[in-house]
């Protein structure tokens, strides 16, 4: 009996041990924990409800942070545009990126060299999940939720 019972309570504490192991992993690739710096973490904790970040990753404004909290917000060349992109590879008004309600989606303006979502070229408006790598020109930058609006996060 005893032994049976010391079976048991070990089967339990390795179930709850490799639970507790996926949702940590999980959460570290939620967040790219491993990907971040200290302040980008941060910043992408502190984003409230309905925002969004995008952070650089290739390019040359590496690390740089862009604040997606508006309905529509245009990346391209041009100097009005709300993410100034400078470099060639970038048209003057190359991709729109969109709000709805928590909801964030990019879409290409008719630009040369296209914008990709996650390594594929796109034709369409694309919905952004959290950690979609975009690539804009030779920008590639990392799309970040608030956490507020995470599925699992109610």
């Amino acid at each position: 009996m005893n032994a049976e019972r010391e079976t048991r309570r070990a089967g339990d504490t390795e179930a709850r041990a490799t639970q507790q192991f996926r949702e940590d992993l999980g959460a570290m690739i939620r967040s790219h924990a491993t990907d971040l710096t200290v302040d980008e973490q941060e910043a992408v904790r502190a984003l409230p409800t309905g925002a969004a970040l995008l952070v650089v990753r290739r390019g040359a404004n590496l690390g740089a942070r862009f604040l997606l909290d508006e309905d529509s917000t245009i990346a391209g060349r041009h100097p009005a545009v709300d993410i100034f992109l400078d470099d060639v590879t970038v048209s003057r008004k190359h991709a729109e990126f969109r709000r709805e309600g928590t909801k964030f989606s990019v879409r290409d303006l008719g630009s040369l060299n296209g914008t990709f979502c996650d390594g594929h070229r796109i034709d369409a408006e694309t919905v952004l999940e959290d950690g979609a790598e975009v690539q804009v020109g030779k920008f590639k930058f990392t799309f970040f939720a608030s956490r507020f609006d995470l599925p699992d996060q109610g």
